[in-house]
C-alpha cells in the first residue's frame, strides 16, 4: 500500500488532500514541512502531500523554499475546498470562549469573522487539527479551535459556527511530492523555478522565452534568494509539459538567460472540487 506523509495530525486539511487525490493508502503524520520532505527522501514515504498556496491567503513560503532546497518533484496537485469551523469542548459556549487556537493561516482567512470578538486572544499553533486536539485534551470551556468540522467530530467537539472563513470561494491548492526519478510522461501543467542575472532588463527577456512562443504563464511569484540579499527567485507555473516542442524550446532559452533554472515538475493539472 503506498504511503504518504504530510504535516499535521489526524483531521488536518492535508489529510483531505491525501485523501482526495490518492485511493488506498497509508498515513504518516509529521510535525512540520520539513519532516514531510525528509520523509519521502529516506523512503520511510512513497509520496508526501504539501500545501502550497491558498486563494485568501497566498502562498505557503516554506514550502516554496523546501521545494527548491530538495531534490523531490510535483507529480500532482490537487484544490482543497477550505470550510472553517469554530469548535469548543461539549458544554461550553461562545460566550465562555477567551482563547482561540489555530494555525496562522487559518486564523488570517478567518479575519473577518474573528474581528467581531477582539476580546478573544488568537493563539498560533502549528495545524488546524492539532489545535483542535489541544482544545479536547486540555478540556477547558474558555478554549476554541478553528479547524475542519471533519476534526471537529474526530475530536468529539461541538461546532458552534460553520463556515467562518472570510470567503466562500477558500480554496488551498497541494501537490504530491516523490523521489526524483524521471518526470512524470503526462501532465498539462509545469512548475520551476529560476533567478536572473543583475542586469537591466534580464526578466523582461525571461520572460520572453515563453510569451514569444505562446506559452501561457498562470503564475509568477518572486522569493527572496537565500544567502543572496535582495536577489529573488521567481516560482513560475506554465501551461504544458516540459517535454512539448515548445517548452523545451523555451527552456533552453532560459537556462541561457537566467543564473540558474530548476524544474519542479510536470503534472496533470487540478480542478476545484465543491
Amino acid at each position: 500500500m503506498v504511503k504518504v506523509a504530510f504535516q499535521g495530525v489526524e483531521g488536518a486539511f492535508s489529510e483531505d488532500a491525501v485523501a482526495l487525490f490518492f485511493k488506498e493508502v497509508q498515513t504518516l503524520p509529521c510535525p512540520d514541512f520539513e519532516s514531510v520532505f525528509r520523509a519521502v527522501e529516506l523512503r520511510e514515504a512513497d509520496y508526501g502531500m504539501v500545501p502550497v498556496e491558498n486563494s485568501l491567503e497566498g502562498t505557503v513560503a516554506a514550502v516554496n523554499d523546501l521545494l527548491l532546497e530538495n531534490d523531490l518533484i510535483i507529480v500532482g496537485e490537487v484544490l482543497v475546498p477550505v470550510v472553517h469551523c469554530l469548535m469548543v469542548n461539549p458544554g461550553s459556549d461562545i460566550t465562555r470562549i477567551r482563547r482561540v487556537y489555530s494555525h496562522p493561516q487559518a486564523l488570517g482567512q478567518c479575519r473577518t469573522f474573528l474581528a467581531k470578538f477582539p476580546q478573544w486572544e488568537k493563539v498560533p499553533s502549528f495545524d488546524t487539527a492539532g489545535s483542535a486536539r489541544h482544545v479536547r485534551d486540555n478540556a477547558l470551556p474558555e478554549e476554541a479551535a478553528i479547524a475542519s468540522c471533519r476534526a471537529a467530530r474526530f475530536y468529539g467537539l461541538e461546532v458552534l459556527r460553520e463556515g467562518v472563513q472570510n470567503s466562500e470561494e477558500n480554496f488551498t491548492r497541494f501537490f504530491a511530492i516523490q523521489r526524483a526519478s524521471r518526470l512524470l510522461d503526462r501532465g498539462d501543467k509545469t512548475s520551476l523555478a529560476f533567478a536572473t542575472r543583475n542586469v537591466p532588463g534580464m526578466l523582461y527577456e525571461a520572460m520572453g522565452a515563453f510569451a514569444s512562443r505562446g506559452i501561457n504563464m498562470t503564475k509568477v511569484e518572486s522569493r527572496p534568494r537565500k544567502g543572496r540579499a535582495w536577489e529573488y527567485v521567481f516560482f513560475v507555473d506554465i501551461d504544458g509539459h516540459v517535454n512539448d516542442p515548445k517548452v523545451a524550446e523555451a527552456l533552453t532559452d532560459l537556462v541561457r538567460r537566467a543564473a540558474f533554472v530548476k524544474v519542479l515538475g510536470s503534472y496533470p493539472r487540478a480542478h476545484p472540487l465543491q
